[in-house]
C-alpha cells in the first residue's frame, strides 16, 4: 500500500519497523471531528473504521476496545469479554497519562504500556479496516491480521 505525504506518527513508524503494509490517511484540513465525519471526509464505510476506547475493569486493569464508530461499546458485553465482572470508560483527563495519546487521536498501537485489546468481530469481515494514526487528523488502513502483527487483538461481540 502506498503513503499519503504526511507527517509520521509513531503509529506510522511501529508499523514499518515490522515491516507492514499500511495506507495513511489524512484528512486533518477537512474539520471532521466525530467519527462519522471523518466517515464521510474520507468516503468510507462506518462499519470498517473503528475508534479506540480505553476501560478500567473492576480488577483495576486497563483494557482497549475498538468499535466501529457508527457503534457504543456495551459495557456488559465488553467485561464478559474480558472476563471482569464490570469495565467502566476512563475519563478523558486520564487518556493521556496513561496511553501517550489524546482524546481524538487514540491509537491501538503504540500506546505507553501494552493494554489487552479486543475489537469487534465484524473486523473479521472486511480485508482492511481503519483506526486512529496516533494524532488527529490521521487514520491507518491496514488488515486486522497485520495489526495482530504489532499488538496481540481478539475478536468479540462488545457491542
Amino acid at each position: 500500500m502506498k503513503h499519503k505525504k504526511s507527517e509520521k506518527t509513531n503509529v506510522m513508524r511501529i508499523l514499518e519497523q515490522h515491516k507492514i503494509p499500511y495506507e495513511s490517511h489524512d484528512y486533518t484540513d477537512s474539520g471532521a471531528v466525530s467519527g462519522m465525519e471523518v466517515v464521510q471526509a474520507l468516503g468510507q464505510e462506518p462499519e470498517r473504521m473503528f475508534k479506540t476506547l480505553v476501560t478500567r475493569g473492576a480488577s483495576g486493569a486497563y483494557y482497549v476496545f475498538m468499535v466501529p464508530v457508527n457503534g457504543a461499546l456495551n459495557l456488559k458485553k465488553a467485561a464478559k469479554a474480558v472476563g471482569e465482572k464490570s469495565v467502566a470508560m476512563i475519563k478523558s483527563r486520564e487518556l493521556l497519562p496513561l496511553t501517550g495519546y489524546i482524546h481524538g487521536g487514540c491509537s491501538p498501537i503504540g500506546m505507553k504500556k501494552p493494554f489487552a485489546t479486543t475489537i469487534h468481530h465484524t473486523a473479521q469481515a472486511y480485508p482492511t479496516i481503519m483506526f486512529s494514526g496516533g494524532r488527529i487528523g490521521c487514520q491507518i488502513e491496514t488488515s486486522l491480521e497485520n495489526l495482530r502483527r504489532v499488538i496481540p487483538v481478539k475478536c468479540a461481540d462488545i457491542l
